[in-house]
């Protein structure tokens, strides 16, 4: 290693999508890079903030496509820390929001390898404000709950089945593949009529929104081709939406 690098990294949230919703102190540290380290679901367009001579290597972490293994990742990360420098991981989302970065800043110092974090807007929070639906309001929700959909062992989170049966708000990550399970967990403890939204690639231009009910989101999230990258949203308040009303017009002339 050359004597005059300083390896550090810098764990760094990209937000959900929109390469305008990274942070300030985001793009300070892009500025200052000398490797960086990117995710499948980080906005390329992002990179254009780092150095033109900074090293970018894509290292994936998307569900069905070849990807780095987590192992590799963190090994990645010290090797080009040693040899460059500053090393910014960016990740989407925040960071430390089903994004894996406390083992990335655990290998780190475990080379007593400097980190720094800097929080990035989680989709879990702002997917749902860009679409005019709050996680919590008054009179209709006074919390949230952020789950994963899919556990390490492929199966639904078991929160899932505590969150349906509270009065919460219920956010899933990564839960599209497991959708028909999840509705019958609502749908288990009565709550087959409770408003319910999906949104595919929030906050991008490829954004797509569908809003519903529990009894009929599965349905319409098929009649609009919805793919991962999505998020899903159970709660009193997705009737906020401004097409909510429209929606259950359109099924009540149905029936």
């Amino acid at each position: 290693m050359n004597k005059h690098i300083e390896p550090r990294v810098t764990l760094l949230g990209a937000g959900p999508g929109d390469p305008d919703l990274l942070t300030l102190k985001g793009v300070k540290a892009l500025q200052t890079a000398d490797v960086v380290l990117y995710d499948a679901l980080t906005n390329e367009a992002l990179l254009e903030h780092a150095p033109a001579q900074a090293i970018k290597v894509y290292v994936g972490k998307r569900s069905g496509e070849h990807s780095h293994s987590q192992d590799a990742i963190n090994q990645l990360m010290i090797d080009y820390a040693l040899n460059y420098g500053h090393v910014v991981r960016l990740k989407g989302g925040d960071p430390f929001v089903f994004g894996r970065g406390y083992e990335e800043l655990d290998f780190a110092t475990s080379y007593n390898v400097p980190v720094s974090v800097i929080p990035g807007i989680s989709s879990s929070i702002g997917v749902p404000g860009l679409q005019q639906i709050p996680v919590t309001h008054r009179g209709l929700s006074e919390s949230f709950w952020v789950i994963t959909g899919t556990t390490t062992n492929g199966q639904i989170s078991g929160d899932i089945y505590q969150a349906a049966n509270s009065n919460a708000t219920v956010v899933i990550l990564m839960g599209l593949k497991q959708l028909s399970k999840i509705v019958e967990v609502f749908k288990a403890v009565g709550k087959a009529q409770l408003p319910a939204a999906v949104v595919q690639n929030g906050s991008t231009e490829t954004e797509k929104l569908v809003i519903s009910t529990v009894e009929n989101i599965e349905a319409r999230v098929g009649e609009e081709k919805i793919k991962a990258p999505a998020l899903l949203i159970f709660g009193e308040v997705v009737s906020l939406h401004p097409s909510f009303k429209n929606v259950i017009k359109q099924y009540a002339a149905i029936s």
